[in-house]
């Protein structure tokens, strides 16, 4: 796991054996349970597998943790077994300085022990408090509990090639050499008992893929094991047959991989997949595989680095994260967010249909520091209390309002809210709206988002204040609404003190359908009822159409929104007779439409114009008005000049060409090929440097790529008005995601 180390920089450049305890039965250690081959190692069949089951959805939080050899020096990070390597790394030169030159006392030594310079003894070796030592996994596991985690579990193995369990395959583990425990085991056991699901995490496909790149070439076979340096079909059976030992002695609920896995051989790959997906069959089990990579045909689920989407994201995804920006392990003087950033940023991530697995890290010796106990059990204290308002609910349609920007992508750190910041939530049976305010606003609210002209409120029955204890409820008079929003009256004063406050709406029916602020809204009856189906802009065939939830043919009522239309087609793949609407319609039957649009597209009007603005520093697309063609397009703060206003005029091939409003010219690319490069504008010749595929990315959030460059449009972080607009390559940061606003 990368901690301070940007992983994309580095993609480029003696205890019971016995698993107890376990929801499907007891298995002896090494044994699994016959089951039918139902998965068979292809894509095609593990991809069946469903990713996030009923139990995944409804849990919401968890908790694993770094906490193994590299916990014993305590310095930089747990990636200290490759950087103690690094010549010119300060990891490098501490170890020296401490413990010897790297290349004579290596990392081994932390697990077979050895005396540092001054003749401490060194070693990874906890002891249980029943044999007098500091760490005890019930105690951690009942934490778990009070935090609120539905699922916990270890860092079974890192990076650093080191299993933590009586491994039969690698000699390397803690029941062999270090403490002489069944970690995985103790784990296993204690979580479990507790009536958690059990999260097991592996870090193992880096070890091999060069972690420890710096470190001395090794002449023994069993070191050459340790430092990843067995031959690649070695390497890739050993990355196997440990998943194998771990899933046939836990029995994982949730099997949680970091990255790396695409470099391991395909064949490999699939058997962990289709033999977990199997024997969880045969533990009458629904099971969860994470990834970051190399699984995403899978049946898995996708897991975002320190972040998540910045809008309501499907399938259903996953996001680690920790308690600390500075490393995943306990170092010394390490740092730590603040409860609050940490719980609104689970509050975020829920609202966006997410879960999150946040990592703590333990000291060497079992210790849990109590800056890392107050923040879970901060967190357990919203949890407690209105916890209905996040386990067993789903996202609903928009996932909130404010102005704090959370999410975006990987490596984003967490962010506490604001008093005008709200996140949304619904039950599942969807006639109850939760609003959660991340801050007091006083005693009045107004939730922007359910405006009149988005929403009608009229089924509304009440309004409730969560109360300072889970089951009670403080009774708010009926809301009002209009064009500004919901007006919901609190009490004068805070009647209690909390890191976020819940209001709860609740409908005599389902809940209303909400207006997108972009693309449109489909409904299988008249009348705008039934459950609504989000069209963003793009192209969908019969199938996407299902698949977000309306069927071919079945179109009965639409909403488009403003600048928007939406081509219907009597065929699919965009065949047979075309409709095009560009206005709202209750009742398709009198279009002479209903229940006949079997594919459709959904783009932007070519006669709308629109502010065209950037996420991260909110400024607008600039021409700079009559300027020579050639000039280079900058951003500015919006003024309403016509010099920020644009058309984008469908071209052919989900391409758009994005044309000023005071000069005519479009958006060139310019054939650019480096990141950086200025965005021009000439008159249009339909050059691939003239188009652009313009992709939803969340309700009115999109990429803007050129063909010709294929790089981005990008705001340049907190630029200055008036910078020139540049292009990069594809990353994943809010400086790429623009606002669409029709004007």
């Amino acid at each position: 796991m990368p901690s301070s180390v940007n992983r994309r920089q580095f993609l480029a450049g003696a205890t019971a054996v016995a698993a107890t305890a376990l929801a499907g039965g007891v298995l002896s250690a090494g044994r699994a349970r016959a089951v039918a081959n139902t998965y068979t190692p292809d894509w095609s069949s593990v991809g069946q597998h469903k990713p996030a089951p009923e139990w995944f959805q409804d849990a919401k939080f968890g908790i694993y943790f770094h906490w193994g050899v590299f916990s014993v020096p305590a310095y930089g990070s747990e990636w200290y077994p490759r950087t103690m390597y690094k010549a010119g790394n300060p990891t490098n030169t501490y170890h020296a300085g401490k413990y010897g030159p790297p290349t004579e006392w290596q990392y081994h030594n932390f697990i077979n022990g050895a005396p540092d310079l001054v003749g401490n003894h060194v070693q990874f070796a906890p002891k249980l408090k029943s044999a007098g030592g500091a760490f005890d996994p019930h105690e951690w596991a009942q934490l778990f509990v009070d935090a609120g985690a539905k699922f916990a579990g270890p860092v079974a193995e890192h990076h650093d090639g080191y299993s933590m369990w009586d491994s039969q395959v690698n000699e390397w583990n803690s029941v062999d050499k270090g403490p002489k425990l069944d970690l995985l085991n103790l784990f296993t056991t204690a979580i479990r008992g507790k009536g958690l699901k059990l999260l097991v995490a592996m870090h193992h496909a880096y070890n091999y893929r060069g972690f420890f790149e710096f470190a001395p070439a090794q002449t023994d076979p069993s070191l050459k094991k340790l430092y990843g340096r067995l031959s690649a079909t070695e390497e890739n059976q050993l990355w196997y047959d440990k998943l194998k030992e771990v899933i046939d002695r836990s029995q994982p609920d949730i099997l949680w991989q970091d990255f790396a896995l695409s470099g391991v051989d395909e064949t490999k790959r699939l058997e962990f997949l289709s033999y977990y997906y199997n024997q969880a069959a045969g533990w009458g089990r629904e099971v969860v595989a994470t990834y970051k990579d190399g699984l995403n045909q899978g049946g898995a689920v996708f897991d975002y680095e320190r972040g998540g989407p910045i809008d309501i994201t499907t399938p259903y995804w996953l996001t680690d994260d920790s308690v600390s920006s500075s490393s995943w392990c306990y170092t010394q003087g390490i740092g730590y967010y603040t409860t609050k950033q940490v719980l609104h940023a689970l509050l975020d991530r829920v609202s966006k249909n997410g879960n999150m697995l946040l990592n703590i890290a333990p000291m060497a010796d079992g210790t849990i520091p109590q800056g890392q106990k107050n923040i879970l059990l901060g967190i357990g204290d919203h949890l407690k209390r209105f916890g209905e308002s996040v386990y067993a609910t789903r996202a609903w349609t928009a996932y909130g309002e404010g102005p704090t920007l959370m999410g975006g992508g990987t490596f984003t750190s967490p962010t506490a809210g604001t008093t005008q910041d709200i996140r949304f939530t619904r039950n599942k049976a969807n006639n109850v709206l939760y609003a959660t305010v991340l801050g007091w606003p006083g005693a009045a609210l107004t939730i922007k988002s359910l405006n009149s002209d988005r929403i009608n409120m009229s089924p509304l029955v009440s309004a409730q204040l969560l109360g300072s204890t889970a089951g009670t409820y403080i009774s708010l008079a009926k809301p009002t609404q209009d064009a500004s929003g919901l007006k919901v009256t609190l009490p004068s004063t805070a009647p209690y003190t909390a890191n976020a406050y819940v209001v709860k709406l609740t409908f005599s029916g389902a809940i209303p359908p909400l207006r997108r602020m972009s693309g449109a809204v489909g409904f299988q009856e008249a009348g705008y009822v039934g459950t609504p189906a989000g069209l963003a802009v793009g192209e969908y065939t019969a199938q996407k159409l299902a698949s977000v939830g309306l069927p071919a043919a079945s179109l009965s009522s639409l909403w488009l929104a403003r600048g928007y239309r939406l081509i219907g087609y009597a065929g699919d793949n965009f065949s047979g007779s075309a409709w095009t609407f560009t206005i709202d319609h209750s009742d398709m039957r009198t279009t002479g439409t209903n229940d006949t649009v079997t594919s459709l597209k959904v783009q932007f009007s070519p006669t709308a114009y629109f502010r065209i603005e950037n996420l991260t520093n909110r400024l607008a697309v600039d021409s700079g008005g009559v300027v020579a063609s050639g000039s280079s397009l900058k951003q500015w703060t919006w003024n309403g000049s016509t010099h920020l206003q644009w058309q984008l005029v469908a071209v052919g091939n989900g391409a758009y060409k994005i044309v000023n409003r005071a000069n005519g010219m479009v958006a060139d690319g310019w054939n650019a090929t480096a990141d950086d490069s200025a965005v021009k504008q000439a008159a249009w010749n339909g050059a691939a440097s003239q188009q652009w595929t313009i992709e939803s990315v969340g309700d009115g959030l999109f990429t803007i790529a050129n063909r010709a460059t294929g790089l981005r449009l990008d705001g340049n972080g907190k630029a200055a008005s008036g910078s020139v607009l540049i292009q990069r390559k594809q990353e994943e940061t809010t400086d790429q995601i623009w606002v669409l606003t029709a004007l």
